[in-house]
């Protein structure tokens, strides 16, 4: 059975709503609140960088629901920034650090999913305009 495309912007637009709070919620447990002891070797800056990118995802999550071009952009710059955390994760345990397999799991998980929200929204961003400017007359 194939999936429509709505149904895929859908699953996209609520898996960005739902991962950004559950992101803003386990971070801001492991920096502020009892979660730290259980998250093991904390790497701080991507611990950080995750937490603040919870808050962007719920904005870009927001943005598609609404529909708004910037969403699609924002999507990117999310993806771009996750990427190059992930290599400075990545040169962080080459280096020896101290750090939990969880986290990279997490990484890929994270750069997997706003790798394909930013394509499928791009994509559509553009299919919209294209059709927009065959409407008006503009090419």
């Amino acid at each position: 059975m194939m999936i429509s495309r709505n149904h895929t912007i859908w699953l996209m637009r609520t898996a960005a709503l739902v991962f950004g709070a559950a992101t803003i919620r386990s971070g801001g447990s492991v920096l502020f609140g009892d979660g730290a002891p259980a998250a093991g070797n904390v790497v701080g800056f991507v611990l950080w960088f995750n937490f603040l990118a919870g808050f962007a995802y719920v904005v870009a999550g927001a943005g598609l629901w609404l529909r708004r071009r910037w969403s699609a952009q924002l999507a990117l710059a999310i993806a771009l920034a996750t990427m190059l955390v992930f290599g400075a994760f990545g040169i962080h345990v080459a280096a020896g650090g101290a750090f939990e397999a969880r986290t990279a799991w997490a990484m890929a998980l994270r750069c997997a999913m706003w790798i394909l929200i930013a394509l499928l929204t791009l994509k559509g961003t553009k299919r919209d305009d294209s059709a927009r400017s065959a409407l008006s007359g503009h090419h």
